[in-house]
């Protein structure tokens, strides 16, 4: 899809921390967002909305590009109660997928690899994220290069699973080789975090994941694993920010 004002297959952004100081990393995430709304989305398009920070961008920037007018009938299928929030917020029109298929899904990354396999689900929001980028055409990865990895497996994988009998299911999990944590509400508390769908994670650390696809279908023969934060062949691109010597934020498109 064309990019708008003319924009370069790497782009210096308007976005930047200071003449002699490094993009921050929330300028090199906007700068991204930015990038790939720019890029990939047209009037008329349902839209996957991912999770996290780097969403938040997407969100704001389909927000603006609404209002001012640059882009028309634009639907947005949200995946957790934040990006709902977020998006009637800045005025972009929400559907279910009862009602449609997302075409694109513009969604974060907590880590990405050469072939744009992925780790999501960081952030809580794995199992909805996962749903929505399945059912559409392609996901766009939006991120900052600090989630650029030579292989996954530098922080934990996240496990949706179900509450009941989770202490078998972290069993099982660990069975295939890793350290499973249950993941605690915030606040010190033991008690764990719910998802918006009312399940737990598991956050499991396995160190380096040499086949994420063969480990993705092993999580997936766990009765009580619903979900692995794994996303592999589901990526068309990646659109990532990244800091020049200059201290501005820059963005680089790597299609897959």
């Amino acid at each position: 899809m064309p990019e708008r004002a003319g924009q370069s297959e790497r782009l210096q952004d308007e976005a930047s921390a200071g003449a002699n100081a490094e993009a921050s990393a929330d300028a090199l995430k906007r700068a991204a967002a930015e990038r790939a709304v720019d890029s990939y989305v047209e009037s008329g398009m349902v839209l996957g909305l991912g999770t996290g920070s780097t969403a938040a961008w997407v969100v704001s920037r389909l927000g603006e590009l609404l209002a001012s007018g640059e882009l028309t009938g634009v639907r947005g299928v949200p995946t957790s109660q934040r990006t709902v929030e977020l998006a009637v917020e800045a005025g972009v029109p929400l559907v279910g997928l009862e009602e449609a298929r997302p075409e694109l899904t513009l969604d974060g990354a907590d880590e990405i690899d050469s072939s744009l396999a992925l780790i999501k689900g960081r952030g809580g929001a794995l199992l909805r994220e996962k749903i929505v980028a399945a059912a559409g055409d392609g996901l766009v990865v939006v991120a900052d290069s600090s989630k650029q990895v030579v292989s996954l497996g530098e922080g934990s994988l996240p496990v949706e699973v179900e509450p009941f009998g989770w202490q078998a299911t972290l069993d099982a999990l660990a069975a295939l080789g890793c350290e499973p944590r249950l993941r605690p509400r915030p606040g010190g508390t033991r008690e764990p975090q719910p998802t918006d769908g009312g399940h737990y994670t598991a956050d499991c650390f396995f160190g380096e994941i040499s086949d994420p696809a063969a480990l993705e279908s092993g999580i997936r023969r766990i009765p009580g694993a619903i979900e692995s934060g794994l996303f592999v062949g589901l990526s068309v691109a990646a659109v990532v920010g990244h800091a020049t010597e200059g201290g501005e934020a820059a963005t680089e498109i790597i299609r897959g």
